[in-house]
This record gives C-alpha cells, structure tokens and sequence, in this order.
C-alpha cells in the first residue's frame, strides 16, 4: 500500500500557525481531489478540507475562517495552512487522496496547540 508522504508536526500555543505538508509519490496519478483530515483522541476521524483541481475549497465549520488547503501541482504536494489555532484544534491530521476505489492516507502529522 502506497502512503502519502506528511511533514510539518508541530506545538504550538494558541493563536499560533502551522502548515503541515502532504507529497503524493510519483507513483500514483495525480489525484482531483485532495482532503485533510484530523482524529483527536477518543473522537472519529473528521474531515476538516477538501479541494479539487477545477472546484473551491470547503471546510468543516469548526475551522472555517482559519484554515486554508491548498496544492502546488507541479510539487504533487498540498498544505492545510491552519492559522489563529485553539486547543481544540489537538489531533493527528491525516492527508487523503482517492485514485480509482482505493483511498490513499498520509501517516499522520500530530498537531498539539497548549493554551
């Protein structure tokens, strides 16, 4: 099974910012739509952006207003950008691409925000 590959785990205090960073080996075609995800401890796995090559960017409400995804195409590699961060923010945020019927995951990055 093939991994995205994720950089960028950080601590950080509240109002800080992070960009965490997802490359898709060469491997793999280039996907339309990449997602973030993030799961806090004893919560379920909840997306929190989305973005295609040819649509607007969406969010989860809770990070709306903070949070940008974005792709550099050629770098085969998208960023979550996640700025004014609260504790709540806490998680292991997972990158995903889907190619075909396989869902293709990143290892995780864990982001922890103190207050």
């Amino acid at each position: 099974q093939v991994t995205l590959v994720e950089s960028g785990v950080g601590l950080v205090q509240a109002a800080g910012s992070l960009r965490p960073s997802c490359a898709v080996p060469s491997i793999l075609l280039s996907p339309h739509v990449m997602r973030w995800y993030r799961q806090a401890p004893g919560n379920q796995r909840e997306m929190v952006a989305v973005v295609a090559d040819t649509g607007v960017p969406d969010y989860a409400n809770s990070v709306k207003g903070r949070f940008v995804i974005s792709r550099d195409f050629a770098k085969r590699t998208q960023y979550l950008q996640m700025n004014s961060l609260k504790p709540e923010d806490t998680a292991v945020y997972y990158c995903m691409i889907k190619i075909g019927l396989t869902n293709y995951w990143g290892q995780g990055t864990q982001v922890t925000v103190s207050s």
